[in-house]
């Protein structure tokens, strides 16, 4: 008999914990695996890309009404009579807008929220929250499943969640799965008490489908006679994306005819956009918005560049890596587990000023371009053999 699993994410938008459980999805093996998938908001670039075989759910009760807007959702629960809904509805608001650390904010929340969200009804032979906190919370507290797997795609104690809330959730967690081993060493530093339970599962990657889709025209014209530069990430805080434009700007006082292409979409779109007009970078830097093929980009770009403060185990930058790009990532926690400095990729400061000085040097010295390329081709990539170890958690 097949065993039931239960995915649980946020969205299918643009990001890497979203491709990865995309990548996920397509790698596993229906002939042995009921697979449902429920997003809490059933969008996305990644939809059209779920096998068919996945079976898409959504949150029933009040949830749509919950999330609709306060003024609304006031409203509509007043009219029903569901004044509880109401107090709660207020407090999930005021605690969005009034906690600065966003991960706290939406630990705490998850309180109120969960008012509005009912119990699954169908039981599950293992629910797997596919992302930190609300995914997580989700399968504790409303699915019935005989195992329960939480995941952790990011560095733990850079991420602004705070232990105490985790931890009961946790502790009735069969495994609570990360992305590399250096987010697992950092977990067990958070929570000494439960290292049994946490366990490393690289994002699965397909070299073979990576090249295929690579070998499309780019979607967005550009003159690839340039020296180009190219980023893909979340247009988040911690993807630094800020020091990518300063680094620009450095580059070009340098005298480098340089274009970087940002390719993602988030929250400080407007506050980038405002930076590069202040620094006169609108033909230099470009904002390409979401890619459903960021690949080409990739392919026809001389370097790619990860700006990160912190990350789990960047997608992107195993992707550039299969498309033998010469890459400089900034020294986050985690850098070391995918680029070694000088041999698969340049590691530089964590700030504009030393970013832009080792984009500077590895273009100006092709030898250790071509060495970069050269030791890329020479590495196995290709990580869809990890979808063993999550079978291995399922069956432990």
């Amino acid at each position: 008999m097949k065993k039931k699993l239960l995915f649980v994410i946020p969205s299918l938008d643009a990001g890497g914990g979203e491709k990865g459980l995309v990548n996920l999805l397509n790698t596993i093996d229906f002939d042995s695996y009921e697979v449902d998938l429920l997003a809490f908001q059933p969008k996305g670039l990644f939809f059209s890309s779920i096998p068919k075989q996945v079976n898409v759910l959504t949150i029933q009760g009040n949830y749509a009404d919950f999330t609709s807007g306060l003024v609304n959702s006031c409203l509509t629960f007043l009219k029903s009579g569901k004044i509880a809904l109401i107090f709660h509805r207020i407090v999930y608001s005021l605690k969005n807008k009034l906690i600065s650390n966003t991960g706290f904010a939406e630990q705490s929340s998850w309180k109120n929220l969960r008012k509005a969200i009912p119990m699954q009804e169908k039981n599950y032979d293992v629910a797997i929250g596919f992302m930190e906190k609300s995914c997580n919370y989700y399968t504790v507290d409303r699915v019935n499943a005989t195992q329960i797997i939480g995941w952790i795609h990011t560095n733990y104690s850079k991420s602004g969640m705070q232990p105490s809330f985790d931890l009961p959730y946790f502790s009735r967690m069969d495994f609570v799965v990360t992305v590399s081993h250096e987010c697992e060493l950092d977990l067990q530093v958070n929570f000494p008490n439960l290292p049994h339970k946490f366990k490393t599962i690289h994002n699965i990657v397909s070299a073979q489908l990576i090249r295929q889709l690579a070998a499309d025209k780019p979607a967005v014209e550009l003159d690839w006679t340039l020296f180009t530069i190219i980023t893909v990430a979340r247009l988040s805080h911690e993807k630094g994306c800020d020091m990518a434009v300063e680094a620009c700007q450095l580059l070009v006082q340098k005298g480098l005819d340089v274009q970087w292409l940002l390719i993602g979409d988030g929250n400080e779109r407007h506050n980038l956009a405002e930076k590069v007009t202040a620094y006169g970078l609108q033909n230099r830097f470009l904002f390409l918005g979401l890619q459903a093929n960021p690949y080409p980009f990739v392919k026809n770009s001389t370097f790619y560049v990860q700006p990160s403060r912190y990350e789990g185990k960047s997608i992107a930058i195993d992707e550039a890596k299969i498309l033998q790009k010469p890459i400089v990532v900034t020294d986050f926690s985690t850098a070391k587990d995918q680029i070694v400095h000088l041999k698969n990729g340049i590691i530089s400061p964590m700030d504009p000023q030393g970013l832009a000085e080792e984009i500077f040097k590895l273009y100006q010295n092709k030898s250790i371009q071509s060495d970069l390329v050269l030791n890329l081709s020479h590495e196995q990539i290709d990580s869809e053999l990890e979808i063993e170890k999550l079978y291995a958690l399922i069956h432990d």
